[in-house]
């Protein structure tokens, strides 16, 4: 399976938010992350409906976006309307998963579910079967620039393992601390999806900066 780079752009200017979209339409990435977060489920609040609505004007890729929110239920048609073609909810606060993914992919979107990095794989073994996507959390979610968690690697050795049984097809993507010296190893552990925020948007050359992931090995 392909390499996949998602930037998040969170970690974009967003004084010049249009030309950074436009910089990743012309860049190696496959998907625009985009991160929204309530100030509940984590100790942030990055952007709603009008901004993503901005961001699918002029984005090529599809977005990719995570729902670091409460309740998610309530804004998943929202959210497909806005623009995304995947979204992506957070284990933590699903009480009804099963149900929350098959409204996903009834509204034709990719369905993921993301782990915070307490919360161990196996939680998921009952429902991987269902699931396009696994979302792993390499930070504590909530904000950008943030040091990556060693842990992560054997994470994503284990939903590997289970998606081989289970869901040989799934997506394993993994947010946090991602950047060109760790890239290669991630891909090497099993992940296919990678996120970045910081490593792509401070570089001095952003479309360099995406080749590099693109091309990390293992």
């Amino acid at each position: 399976m392909n390499h996949l780079i998602a930037p998040s752009i969170l970690a974009a200017d967003f004084g010049n938010l249009q030309r950074d979209i436009e910089m990743l339409n012309q860049s190696k990435a496959d998907w625009i992350h985009v991160d929204v977060m309530d100030g509940l489920f984590v100790p942030n609040i990055s952007f709603g409906f009008p901004v993503i609505n901005a961001v699918n004007k002029h984005a090529k890729k599809p977005l990719d976006v995570h729902l670091m929110i409460v309740d998610p239920d309530r804004y998943l048609k929202a959210i497909k309307e806005a623009g995304a073609a995947h979204i992506t909810v957070h284990y933590e606060t699903c009480p009804n998963l099963h149900r929350t993914i098959q409204v996903i992919k009834e509204l034709g979107c990719t369905a993921g579910v993301a782990l915070n990095p307490h919360t161990p794989v196996h939680l998921l073994e009952d429902i991987v079967a269902d699931l396009d996507l696994v979302l792993i959390m390499s930070v504590n979610p909530g904000f950008g620039g943030q040091h990556f968690i060693e842990h992560t690697y054997k994470k994503i050795r284990d939903i590997k393992a289970l998606s081989e049984k289970l869901n040989p097809s799934l997506l394993i993507e993994v947010d946090g601390g991602v950047n060109d010296q760790n890239a290669g190893t991630l891909f090497g552990a099993g992940a296919n999806v990678l996120v970045a925020g910081n490593s792509v948007f401070s570089s001095a050359d952003q479309l360099g900066a995406i080749e590099k992931l693109k091309q990390a090995v293992s």
